[in-house]
């Protein structure tokens, strides 16, 4: 289990990229066409403003949401767990702690002990739990 979540669940779609940015190119366009047309008494430029103003808003409001939701989803990644091997030698009673290493079980011979040179064995293979902390609400 790799310790990075893979950067496919933080990335926005970029189907969705390029229709915010289309829409938003589109009200600009049609902010520029209104504000070019002005002189001209027509309910169109009017229209041309709606549209520009009402595109504008709703692009950059997708934009901002989106970018929310990936700070959230990256907040939300699970962290692997530290595993942890204890390794002990069966003539002396040393006692040694390491990382757990691909293979390892339990009752498995490994490296001679620092000690007496017997070879030592694995006696438990866990993970290392940590406490949150507990909020304290007044109420």
């Amino acid at each position: 289990m790799s310790k990075t979540s893979s950067p496919a669940t933080t990335r926005i779609s970029s189907f969705i990229l390029l229709a915010i940015f289309i829409t938003l190119a589109l009200s600009l366009a049609a902010l520029i066409l209104a504000i070019s047309t002005f002189n001209t008494s027509e309910i169109a430029v009017y229209y041309l403003l709606l549209i520009g103003f009402l595109g504008a808003a709703l692009s950059t409001y997708v934009l901002f949401q989106t970018r929310k939701r990936i700070q959230s989803l990256q907040s939300l990644r699970i962290k692997a767990p530290s595993i942890t091997t204890m390794i002990e030698c069966r003539k002396c009673g040393f006692k040694n702690i390491r990382e757990f290493q691909r293979g390892d079980y339990i009752f498995k011979e490994v490296e001679p002990c620092q000690k007496c040179k017997e070879n030592m064995l694995i006696t438990a293979i866990y993970k290392e739990v940590k406490e949150k902390k507990k909020k304290i609400s007044p109420f």
